[in-house]
């Protein structure tokens, strides 16, 4: 008996979101956010115009849906993890910073915070949705760990705003550096090898220890 053709109609169905983010992303990352249209996101998608907007609203609500698709997930499994009752606060750290350099060196992950990036300054409606969905449901979370820290003695009595700020300041000045000035380490980006310096610079400190002379 031939399959009932039904639900193979459903499935695809289902999958056009799927499908329009990807042609999104890919697009977006070749020509830019600006200069990409719901029409050009169609046309590689195999859509109609008109069929994108049975799933997505506006260009932005398809960017949207790609932080959603990417980086949300990755995001609230991360803060779980940060968010719960913690025992060591370095070795909390070091997990969050290593699991974020593992999530990030997934390409279709780290494409969404490159287009931030490339586009925020020219539309600035992309960093406030991207501050919504992603910043400001972390920071917070990640300040309280660092307060944790202090209050139970494992860190000095410092701002855990600005430390939160100076933990993640590598890791995005890193991206920034490769995504706006081409700048990469021998290699190419190798955010493992970045976090793992980071790591040691942050807890160990950057100078030696200085001698103390003899009297």
């Amino acid at each position: 008996m031939k399959d009932d053709p039904a639900p193979k109609f459903r499935r695809r169905a289902e999958d056009r979101p799927d499908e329009l983010l990807d042609a999104a992303v890919a697009l977006f990352i070749e020509q830019g956010y600006a200069r990409t249209s719901v029409a050009q996101i169609a046309a590689r998608a195999g859509l109609s115009k008109g069929a994108v907007y049975l799933y997505f609203p506006s260009k932005q609500a398809i960017l949207e849906g790609l932080v959603a698709r990417a980086i949300t997930p990755v995001g609230a499994e991360l803060m779980a993890q940060v968010a719960a009752e913690a025992r060591d606060i370095r070795q909390m750290l070091t997990v969050f910073l290593t699991s974020l350099a593992q999530r990030l060196s997934d390409p279709a992950t780290l494409a969404i915070p490159k287009i931030v990036i490339r586009e925020a300054v020219v539309a600035p409606e992309i960093a406030q949705m991207y501050h919504d969905a992603v910043l400001a449901q972390a920071l917070p979370i990640m300040i309280q760990l660092i307060q944790r820290g202090i209050d139970n003695g494992q860190f000095r009595d410092v701002d855990p705003e600005m430390t939160v700020r100076t933990v993640m300041g590598p890791v995005l000045v890193h991206i920034f550096l490769a995504e706006i000035f081409g700048i990469q380490p021998a290699g190419g980006l190798a955010l493992d090898r970045l976090i793992d310096n980071h790591l040691t610079i942050l807890f160990d400190g950057l100078c030696t220890p200085r001698k103390v002379p003899h009297e």
